[in-house]
Formats: structure tokens, C-alpha cells, sequence
């Protein structure tokens, strides 16, 4: 495709979005348009177009191998797109990296934090390279807000994982970020840690305005706290609506169902929707 028309078709997605920006609201926290990212002759992601409003949780879903986390690492700066364009909080993060991903911050199972230092130090730690105004008070917050108070001179190594989890949530919100991205974030939790984890990060986009794109395999999960859902697979999507009325609009009784359904036959399961 040539340069300009690609360009021409870039700002198009990007006006047009997967839905209308709310009233009052200057920019979305994430807008992405047109993402690609090619590996020699193995497409990634291809031509993804999407929306994170302030306030909103979006559910990014699929199969393992759909493109999720490639897609996540772009829009943090980890992988450069081989096309398209990403705005976080209506930055581009192309020409204004460092100012972008000031906006945006990130917790997964898999990422945590150094276990030899305390809850406290690890988010001075945090807070020192964010550059946090009024360091001590904002920590002093998000002890209190986390239910962190009692466990800050705790070593992170010897938390429990529904622990160490709300400690990584509140690394991923000294900053006050516009967007949030969570992989997986209740993977390793049990039943009632995870719910208890849910209400927090449901609290941080309802009472915050954070806008989240969150990532799980977990489909009462995604019922429960996602406002719209995107599914992903072989790096395009394919569908995206309200988990709650999802299925039945595409023939399935359960958002387990369909998801099943997409992963196993995601042209087929499209096409007899259509």
C-alpha cells in the first residue's frame, strides 16, 4: 500500500475508532490504529483498530498465540510496530515516546517485583523513577488504598500472591495513568483473592477514570468487569461487543462457548454469524 494512502487510512481509523469518544472528552486513554507487526513472513498482528475510553474496561481476548501480548508490548513501547499508529491519551508514541508512556503503566503475574525489597521501598523505588510529586504521600495512599498498610516493611519475595498482586497494582498506579494495561493479572489467585482484585481494578477505572485493556482467559472474569471485549486471533479481530450480549448475538449460550468457537475455527465461527 503506498505510504500516503496508508497515512490517509490511519487518520480514518483513528477518527473513526470502534465507537463514539463520550461527550466532554478530549481523547481516549489508548486509541490504535491500523497495528502491524510482521517477523519475516509471520504476521503478528495485522490491520488492528481499537479504543480504550477513560473509564472503560476493555477485555482483549483470544487463543494463545492470537496476538495478545505482541500487541501489549507494542503499545508499551516494548516492540516497535512494523505499521500503524498508537496514541496513549492522545500522545503518539511514536514521536513522543517518553511523554506517552508517562500516561500508561502496566502489572502481570508474570512481571514481578524485586522480592529482596520491602512493599515500601519497592514503591519509593517505583515512585523515584516515575518522578512522583509529594513521594511519601502518595504512597502513604496507595498503602491505605491496597490494604498494604500492615504488609509495608514485608519483603515482596515472602507475600502471598493475592499480595504480591495488590502491591503490583499499586506500582502500576503511583504514576495516576491514563491507561492501564493487565495481563493476566488474577492467574495465580484463588477464588476470593481474585475477586477482591477485581473490585480494585474495577474501582480504579470507575472511580479514577482509568481506561484498562486487560487481558485473561478467566470468561466469568471477563463477564464480570469488562465493559467490551475484543476477540483476537491469528493478530486480527474478528469480533467485539458487551461480553454480556456477545454470545447470544452470535449463536452461542455461553462467552465460553464462543470463545471456544473462535479459537477452533475463528472464519468459520464468523461467517455463520454473518
Amino acid at each position: 500500500m503506498p505510504m500516503h494512502d496508508r497515512t490517509a487510512d490511519i487518520a480514518s481509523a483513528q477518527a473513526a475508532g470502534t465507537r463514539t469518544r463520550r461527550s466532554g472528552e478530549i481523547h481516549a486513554a489508548l486509541s490504535v490504529a491500523l497495528l502491524c507487526k510482521t517477523y519475516a513472513s509471520l504476521v503478528a498482528v495485522k490491520d488492528v483498530s481499537f479504543e480504550v475510553q477513560r473509564g472503560e474496561v476493555v477485555g482483549l481476548l483470544g487463543p494463545n498465540g492470537a496476538g495478545k501480548t505482541t500487541t501489549i508490548n507494542m503499545i508499551l513501547g516494548v516492540l516497535s510496530p512494523s505499521a500503524g499508529d498508537i496514541r496513549i491519551a492522545g500522545i503518539d508514541l511514536a514521536q513522543e515516546r517518553s511523554r506517552a508512556l508517562a500516561q500508561a503503566n502496566f502489572a502481570a503475574v508474570y512481571a514481578t517485583l524485586p522480592g529482596n525489597l520491602t512493599v515500601e521501598q519497592n514503591l519509593r523505588f517505583f515512585a523515584l523513577i516515575y518522578g512522583i510529586a509529594r513521594l511519601a504521600a502518595r504512597i502513604e495512599a496507595l498503602l491505605q488504598q491496597f490494604d498494604l498498610e500492615h504488609l509495608r516493611n514485608t519483603k515482596c519475595g515472602v507475600l502471598s500472591s493475592g499480595e504480591q498482586t495488590r502491591v503490583a497494582l499499586a506500582k502500576a498506579v503511583l504514576n495516576r495513568p491514563q491507561l492501564l494495561l493487565l495481563d493476566e493479572p488474577t492467574a495465580s489467585l484463588d477464588p476470593s483473592a481474585a475477586q477482591t482484585v477485581r473490585e480494585r481494578i474495577r474501582g480504579l477505572a470507575s472511580d479514577d477514570g482509568c481506561g484498562i485493556l486487560w487481558t485473561s482467559h478467566n470468561m466469568y472474569e471477563v463477564e464480570t468487569v469488562c465493559d467490551r471485549v475484543l476477540f483476537l486471533s491469528r493478530g486480527r479481530i474478528l469480533l467485539e461487543g458487551d461480553p454480556r450480549r456477545l454470545p447470544a448475538e452470535h449463536g452461542a449460550e455461553t462467552l465460553e462457548a464462543l470463545f471456544i468457537r473462535l479459537a477452533r475455527e475463528p472464519l468459520s465461527a464468523v461467517e455463520r454469524t454473518q
